[in-house]
């Protein structure tokens, strides 16, 4: 039996292979109002060659739209993977409450990884933060692109 948490992450991997699909990196969004998805968002930046193509951006334009304000008060996030500097302040901004990731990212991830903006003390706003829900299937998926990715281009040299 599925947890809440891991129903909607099951959602948010499923954007993540759309990425996938793409060939964008496979990272996949959804928010949820109540029990219910309100907008789902995917890795996108090489698609529409913007920075801001993150699958949190996405979702949360979406969202916006849906609830008809920019605040996200009542929501909750799922992502698939540690959010990133920018992420983490779009999160903050729209005052989205809590967010629960799949996978953390040691390298560039701002909800504790290699920074805690979610949580900061400063801000006026924080965010309550679950990890490492489907923690497995998040990180092979990635795994797996990146896999594929490095052996493309040991093909690609010759």
């Amino acid at each position: 039996m599925l947890t809440q948490d891991e129903k909607y992450m099951r959602e948010a991997l499923r954007q993540a292979k759309k990425a996938y699909k793409l060939n964008e990196v496979p990272i996949g969004c959804v928010i949820v109002s109540g029990e219910k998805i309100i907008a789902r968002g995917y890795n996108k930046r090489n698609t529409i060659s913007s920075t801001l193509g993150h699958a949190e951006i996405m979702a949360i334009r979406k969202a916006g739209k849906v609830v008809g304000d920019w605040r996200l008060e009542d929501c909750t996030m799922y992502i698939t993977l540690e959010p990133c500097p920018m992420c983490a302040g779009a999160i903050v901004q729209a005052r989205i409450p809590r967010v629960v990731i799949g996978s953390m990212n040691p390298k560039a991830g701002c909800a504790g990884s290699v920074i805690n903006l979610l949580d900061m003390h400063g801000f006026n706003h924080r965010v309550e933060i679950e990890k490492d829900v489907l923690k497995e299937e998040c990180t092979s998926i990635l795994q797996e692109f990146f896999g594929e990715l490095r052996k493309n281009k040991k093909v690609d040299r010759g």
